[in-house]
């Protein structure tokens, strides 16, 4: 059942995350386990989830606003953004790469084949296994503030970067 906002972050969600070490998007550390329980605890952080990295809608429309907008979201009191996908984390982090990200960066390109937290805590997409494309504003106390999933995996509204700075 997907989250709402005023539900609680659940405990035991990990996704797996290969951290951007290098700017080479053909080279990739091996992935490691990323509690996101844990860490979490104590940021307010937007979640972004989406069908695929590379994919069109993704890589055209979803995630540049996000990077182009990560210090106004920051200015909003975000400590990360996180995007997770359905790809592996070899694919996420070849994606992070390709799109300017650098391992200090608050922006975090995730596996979410862990605990497939957009299959039990979010949206699917509809399309066999892929994430929904949708967003989540978790608060610094564990709360969800924002909450909202698109009515179709191509559209970029509701789950997009303006709108989540709106409700921020």
């Amino acid at each position: 059942m997907p989250l709402k906002v005023g539900d609680k972050f659940p405990e035991g969600v990990k996704f797996d995350f290969a951290p951007i070490t290098d700017p080479d998007p053909t080279s990739c550390g091996r992935p490691s386990e990323y509690d996101a329980s844990k860490e979490f605890a104590n940021k307010k952080i937007v979640l972004v989830s989406v069908p695929g990295a590379f994919t069109p809608g993704c890589q055209a429309f979803h995630i540049p606003p996000y990077l182009q907008n990560a210090s106004k979201l920051a200015d909003k009191g975000v400590d990360e953004i996180v995007i997770i996908a359905s790809n592996d984390a070899f694919v996420m982090n070849a994606w992070g790469k390709v799109n300017g990200v650098r391992g200090n960066d608050k922006v975090k390109f995730m596996s979410d084949t862990k605990t497939k937290f957009s299959e039990t805590h979010g949206w699917q997409a509809g399309m066999g296994d892929r994430n929904g494309r949708w967003a989540m504003v978790v608060e610094k106390d564990g709360k969800i503030s924002y909450s909202e999933v698109e009515k179709s995996p191509g559209e970029v509204t509701v789950s997009g970067a303006e709108a989540v700075l709106s409700k921020l």
